[in-house]
């Protein structure tokens, strides 16, 4: 940019220009997408495999991290999954292991309702 306010650069065309504008000072806009998409996301009547997959991609894209990351990945998620988690007696510290104990409490809960619903139908 001090290049540019002194006059020592040119560019051939306006598209070029912007380009280089957008280069410059585009990508934090990119990420704010991703933040906002990332707030967006709900796991609704996706398995947590699936809502895993998806948060992952946005989540990468956003470069949240941390606390915050945990945060939405848990605001996310169908609240019967969410509250058990939280009720556990070791509550996950790491995006990874929120990640790996919420599909297998989503898969178990899936698995149950499914029995469940075998054994009222006999």
């Amino acid at each position: 940019m001090e290049d540019l306010e002194e006059g020592e650069l040119e560019y051939e065309s306006v598209e070029e220009f912007l380009a280089a504008i957008k280069k410059e000072f585009g990508e934090g806009e990119e990420e704010l997408v991703k933040v906002a998409e990332l707030k967006r996301l709900e796991q609704e009547g996706r398995t947590m495999e699936e809502f895993v997959q998806e948060f992952r991609r946005v989540a990468r894209e956003s470069r949240y991290k941390g606390k915050p990351l945990i945060e939405e990945f848990k605001r996310g998620m169908n609240g019967i999954i969410r509250r058990k988690l939280m009720e556990a007696e070791r509550p996950s510290t790491s995006i990874e292991q929120w990640y790996e104990c919420a599909t297998n409490l989503d898969r178990h809960w899936r698995e149950s309702r499914r029995e469940e619903n075998g054994l009222r139908g006999r």
